[in-house]
């Protein structure tokens, strides 16, 4: 990543749900996802009705791939239940351009948003939950200042749980 390169997060809107749908296909971000979802569903969970905050990552204007936020203590649906303090957000991401894969935009887009985050001050921590498999995105998140917590158990299988203070991104 060059100092000339900009990230930026453009709310996810209706426009967007056929790119959305294309990357949730592809092999690399297929791995990860359950089935993916068919286009109506997008457009209802990421537009119609979201749960969480939803964005379309875009490197120098070109759209990159997707990053949401949630408030994890209100997550529901088995999500969290030991979380209680309203600061702590989650993030889910992905790079949607197999061509940008393993030149460090993950990191640099994962560092982007949750210093975008820590603006609030409200937030008090950050996590992410990646696959205990999914060494690719353990490692970014370790780049982008995350630390291993533990596996946990999840509504989606074990997760590797991971946070971040502002004070350590």
């Amino acid at each position: 990543m060059g100092s000339s390169d900009a990230i930026t997060f453009v709310r996810f809107a209706a426009p967007h749900a056929l790119l959305m749908f294309d990357w949730l296909r592809r092999p690399h971000v297929a791995e990860w996802w359950d089935d993916p979802p068919r286009l109506n569903e997008i457009v209802v969970e990421y537009v119609v009705a979201p749960k969480v905050a939803p964005y379309i990552v875009h490197l120098d204007g070109r759209p990159i791939g997707f990053i949401q936020s949630y408030v994890a203590a209100t997550a529901g649906d088995g999500w969290w239940p030991d979380i209680t303090d309203p600061g702590v957000v989650g993030i889910d991401q992905f790079i949607g351009e197999p061509d940008l894969l393993g030149k460090g935009i993950g990191t640099a887009m994962v560092r982007a948003f949750i210093e975008r985050l820590f603006a609030d001050p409200g937030v008090t921590m950050i996590q992410v939950d990646p696959s205990p498999d999914n060494a690719r995105a353990i490692r970014c998140y370790e780049k982008a200042g995350f630390h291993a917590r533990g596996v946990v158990d999840t509504p989606d299988g074990p997760a590797l749980y991971m946070t971040t203070l502002a004070s350590e991104s």
